[in-house]
């Protein structure tokens, strides 16, 4: 798609021709049919001096080789640092995403029974492949095994000061869950279980046996692999 170069003048989608402005797009033949930039065009709807909103979009995306994935953690003072993307802009494409993880997580996991790890296992790599840090979640289950929630616990290295059994278990107790599992990420995609994350599963586990709530598996998420410590025997 070509530039439409508007000297001293900020570009707007509305001066473009019908048939390629997103929202008449979108309106026309539905969402699926605008590509991740326009999509991210009409929600900032508009250009900066010489860029069009679409040219902006293509920025953000390109802010990272992982292209829109790195959306899932971006920050406003990181789309800030994109030329043409001030506050507000940032502020409108955080909201989206927001509203999109907030529709994610109402009842995502209806009627999902856990049999075996990999059934959590497929769910948890679609959910943390892309993580850049640790994430320490846990899943929570009721008394079918039927997946309640995935709660986030902690983001950064594991250690027993911010993995603390207070803090795991709250949530169990708070929905009622009759048993969890334990689960975080290696960005670096090696699931070999570290020392660290031995000590704080048999800390969990013992702790759980004294409140009342099972901790039945501990996986560790890499890319698209994963281990699970009951299925290797570390616990």
């Amino acid at each position: 798609m070509g530039k439409y170069l508007l000297d001293d003048k900020k570009y707007t989608i509305k001066e473009m021709p019908i048939n390629e402005r997103p929202r008449e797009k979108l309106i026309a033949y539905g969402p699926e049919s605008l590509s991740n930039a326009e999509l991210i065009a009409v929600i900032i709807r508009t250009g900066q001096g010489n860029s069009t909103a679409i040219d902006l979009a293509n920025r953000v995306i390109g802010l990272d080789k992982r292209g829109i994935v790195h959306l899932a953690e971006a920050s406003i003072d990181d789309l800030k640092q994109i030329n043409g993307i001030g506050e507000c802009k940032a502020a409108q494409i955080i909201a989206a995403l927001e509203l999109a993880k907030r529709i994610k997580k109402v009842n995502p996991y209806e009627n999902i029974r856990i049999l075996e790890p990999y059934q959590i296992a497929q769910i948890l790599i679609e959910e943390m492949k892309f993580l850049t840090k640790e994430h320490f979640n846990i899943v929570l289950l009721d008394t079918k095994n039927q997946v309640i929630s995935i709660e986030n616990i902690s983001i950064g290295s594991l250690n027993s000061s911010i993995v603390h059994p207070r803090e795991v278990f709250k949530e169990a107790i708070k929905k009622s869950s009759n048993s969890i599992i334990l689960a975080h990420n290696h960005p670096s995609g090696d699931v070999t279980p570290s020392d660290e994350d031995i000590t704080i599963t048999h800390r969990l586990i013992k702790s759980g046996d004294i409140i009342g709530i099972k901790v039945i598996d501990h996986i560790i998420v890499g890319n698209e692999n994963y281990l699970s410590m009951k299925e290797k025997n570390y616990i």
